[in-house]
C-alpha cells in the first residue's frame, strides 16, 4: 500500500471514528434528558444506535468515561458562551462585561438544562470527576477573574470588608485564584461565583416558581448586586489600595 493510500485510510478512519464518537454523545445527552445522569447506561446508548456494547466500550472503556466526555463538552459550551459574551462587550466598563457574562451564562443554562444539571446540579452517584474536567471547569471564573482585574488595575474596584477571621483563607484563596487581586476581592468573587448559579438553578429547577415571575429584570438587577459586592465600580467612587 502506498504512502498515498495509507493516509487516506487513515483519514478514512479517523473521521469515522470523529462521527461514532458524536453519535454516541448525541444518544448519551438524549438519555441525559429523558432519565438523568444516574441511569446513563453505555448498553442502552449501544442498543439504540445499534451497536453491539463491547464495540461502544473501543470508544468509551466505562460509563464514567462517558460522562466524563460529557462534562469537558457541557464545560467547554458553556465557558465558549461566557468568552464570547465578553468579547462581545470588550469596549463596555467592567460592570456592563460582568453583566453581559452572567446573561450568557443564564442564556446557556435556560437553553441547556440537562447538560447544565449534568455540570451543576446533584452528583452523580458512585462518579467522582477527574482532574481532566478541571481546565473547562475555571473557564467561567477565568472570564470573571479577568473582568474583576481590569477593572483593579483601570477604574478600580472597592474592596469589600474582610472579617479578621477570614483574612488567613482569603490570602490562601488569592494566592491559588488571583494573586494580583486583594484577598477580600477575592472571597466576594468566590461568593458572587456560587450566588450566580444559586440564582440560575433556582430558576431552572423551579424554586422561583410563583416567587419570582418577570425574571430577566430581576436576573438582571440581582447580578449587578453581586457586581457591587465584588467591588465593580464606577469611576467616581473610588478604587481599593
Amino acid at each position: 500500500m502506498s504512502n498515498t493510500a495509507r493516509s487516506a485510510t487513515h483519514g478514512a478512519r479517523a473521521r469515522a471514528r470523529i462521527e461514532v464518537t458524536a453519535a454516541i454523545k448525541d444518544e448519551a445527552r438524549r438519555q441525559l434528558a429523558a432519565e438523568g445522569a444516574a441511569k446513563l447506561s453505555l448498553r442502552a446508548v449501544a442498543r439504540e444506535l445499534g451497536m453491539v456494547s463491547s464495540a461502544l466500550y473501543r470508544y468509551f472503556p466505562s460509563r464514567d468515561d462517558l460522562l466524563t466526555a460529557l462534562i469537558i463538552d457541557a464545560y467547554n459550551s458553556l465557558g465558549q458562551s461566557a468568552e464570547a459574551a465578553e468579547a462581545g462587550a470588550a469596549e463596555a466598563g467592567p460592570a456592563h462585561r460582568w453583566t453581559a457574562v452572567c446573561e450568557a451564562v443564564r442564556g446557556w443554562a435556560l437553553a441547556h438544562p440537562h447538560e447544565y444539571a449534568l455540570i451543576y446540579g446533584s452528583p452523580v452517584p458512585g462518579y467522582s470527576a477527574p482532574e481532566t474536567t478541571v481546565p473547562a471547569a475555571a473557564r467561567v471564573g477565568t472570564v470573571f477573574i479577568g473582568i474583576v482585574r481590569d477593572a483593579h488595575r483601570g477604574l478600580g474596584v472597592a474592596k469589600p470588608p474582610l472579617p479578621a477571621e477570614l483574612r488567613a483563607e482569603a490570602e490562601r484563596m488569592a494566592a491559588d485564584l488571583a494573586p494580583d487581586l486583594p484577598p477580600g476581592v477575592v472571597t466576594a468573587l468566590a461568593a458572587a461565583w456560587a450566588q450566580l448559579f444559586g440564582l440560575i438553578g433556582f430558576e431552572l429547577f423551579g424554586q422561583f416558581n410563583r416567587v419570582v415571575e418577570d425574571r430577566e429584570p430581576f436576573f438582571r438587577h440581582a447580578v449587578t448586586q453581586l457586581a457591587h459586592g465584588v467591588g465593580l465600580v464606577y469611576p467616581q467612587q473610588g478604587r481599593a489600595d
